[in-house]
């Protein structure tokens, strides 16, 4: 018997073995501690499979997950799982005409990879309407809200506050695709952080299961930022104002240079889930990309890419991680090299 609110020594239901707090499994025997609730929660996630609840679902082998050694293979099992209904990148899109798809994957050209993006421009132009009240939940917290003002008054000071609020919301809508990525899947993370020269930032408060979820709410922040890019873009050609088009070309910039292939950086998350031959790959791509662009941030890009062929590389291929790289890299140059003059913002 233990008195409330002490902590009682719990014993191994297989071998009686006394367990430390914390421990996921008895370190004799191996028996997981909550295989029984680990059996709940099974149960209620594959039911909700069934009825096509894939937010519940991901959400319960979440809870599973957290009840789980990592280096377990159940563990493996159902990170499999959570990344398998958190859904393609390419998913999101909603292509209902895999013929169409295919056709144009099978070019093997950097024409047949923007176009298939530009195919589902629809996605990109739709993204912040259809996202809008996930963009304002970010603003209801104060810690976003005090570093956005402060952002925003350095920048109007450099640029003026036309181009300082159109280039601060262009950030936020970027770190709230992580933000949506990340509920997508289930994992904890703050809200944004906005850090004047550096830009802003959304901290996790638990790893992704795999490289491959990792990679994916990674590049989610270019991909929402190139949705804002577009819709800059779309407002300076029906307005004629120089400020829609300034914001557009720094932001792909910017979106531009978070996919350099390093380290903590979107694209060096990117990376992480390809292999070899995709690296190679996505570093052709970047080159024919400079070659047709001639931005000079792709050679950074380049030899970062070319860099990460000799590293430590993954043994699985994800095609729809590549694709979506490659795509945005490709669209994102375009959009940074438009004959906009960005001075043109300032009053």
């Amino acid at each position: 018997m233990s008195l409330p609110g002490t902590l009682a020594s719990a014993a191994c239901a297989r071998c009686g073995t006394e367990l430390a707090p914390g421990l996921l499994a008895c370190p004799q025997c191996r028996q997981l501690v909550h295989a029984e609730e680990l059996k709940r929660i099974a149960a209620d996630a594959e039911h909700a499979e069934r009825e096509g609840d894939r937010a519940t679902a991901t959400a319960r082998w979440q809870d599973a997950f957290r009840l789980l050694p990592p280096d377990t293979q159940q563990a493996k099992v159902i990170a499999s799982k959570i990344e398998t209904l958190g859904g393609e990148m390419s998913s999101s899109a909603g292509s209902k005409d895999p013929s169409r798809t295919q056709s144009l994957l099978k070019s093997g050209s950097l024409l047949g990879v923007v176009a298939l993006l530009l195919w589902k421009f629809k996605f990109l132009v739709v993204l912040l309407l259809t996202k809008g009240k996930l963009l304002l939940l970010g603003l209801t917290k104060m810690s976003t809200l005090t570093s956005m003002f402060v952002f925003f008054g350095v920048y109007w000071s450099i640029w003026g506050w036309p181009f300082a609020l159109g280039f601060v919301l262009s950030i936020y809508i970027h770190e709230m695709g992580h933000v949506a990525w990340l509920a997508r899947y289930g994992i904890k993370a703050s809200a944004p952080m906005f850090i004047p020269g550096l830009g802003a930032m959304v901290r996790m408060k638990e790893y992704p299961q795999t490289p491959g979820i990792d990679a994916r709410v990674g590049l989610a922040g270019p991909l929402w930022g190139l949705g804002a890019v577009v819709a800059a873009w779309l407002v300076y050609l029906a307005t004629g104002a120089e400020i829609w088009g300034a914001i557009a070309k720094v932001s792909a910039w910017v979106n531009l240079f978070n996919l350099l292939p390093l380290g903590p950086l979107d694209g060096g998350r990117g990376f992480r889930a390809l292999t070899k031959q995709e690296r190679l790959l996505a570093a052709a791509v970047i080159g024919a990309t400079w070659f047709v662009t001639a931005e000079p941030l792709l050679i950074v890009l380049l030899i970062a890419a070319v860099f990460q062929v000799f590293g430590k590389a993954a043994e699985k291929q994800d095609t729809p991680v590549l694709l979506w790289y490659v795509a945005m890299v490709a669209l994102l140059a375009a959009f940074s090299t438009l004959g906009v003059d960005p001075r043109a913002s300032q009053a």
